[in-house]
């Protein structure tokens, strides 16, 4: 199976970009209730994904709750390196499984590290559940 039969497509998937102000990339998030959301660069690159907590842990060690505060940072402040790494579309199904068993979603990129979409979860375990009943 082609990780593109899994996959959902950029134009689908709702993203933040890494210059983002910290105040855009939480509103965005709780708008679309998502822990965690991809970070994209202006030109379309995966630059990384952010949760909820790299939202808080930030905040905390700004020690300043002030909305306007939260304007003068940037979504590239708080990215971690190697949190959630993109695939690329020729990923093995294993190996997609392997990297959903942390993540609610896989990123996927093109082989010049464009962004094109994600594969869920629940998408990669219906697959294998689908399997599995096939193989009985």
């Amino acid at each position: 199976m082609n990780v593109l039969m899994l996959l959902k497509p950029k134009e689908t998937v709702k993203y933040i970009f890494d210059y983002n102000t910290l105040r855009q990339g939480l509103e965005k998030m709780r708008v679309h209730g998502y822990t965690a959301i991809p970070v994209i660069s202006d030109d379309g690159k995966y630059v990384g994904t952010v949760s909820e907590g790299d939202f808080l842990y930030y905040i905390v060690d700004l020690r300043n709750s002030a909305i306007t505060e939260k304007e003068k940072h940037r979504v590239s402040d708080i990215i971690r390196k190697n949190f959630n790494p993109a695939v690329k579309i020729d990923v093995t199904m294993e190996e997609l499984l392997n990297r959903a068993v942390n993540q609610n979603f896989v990123p996927v990129t093109d082989d010049l590290g464009t962004f094109i979409g994600i594969v869920t979860r629940q998408d990669i375990i219906k697959y294998f559940i689908d399997e599995a009943s096939h193989n009985k």
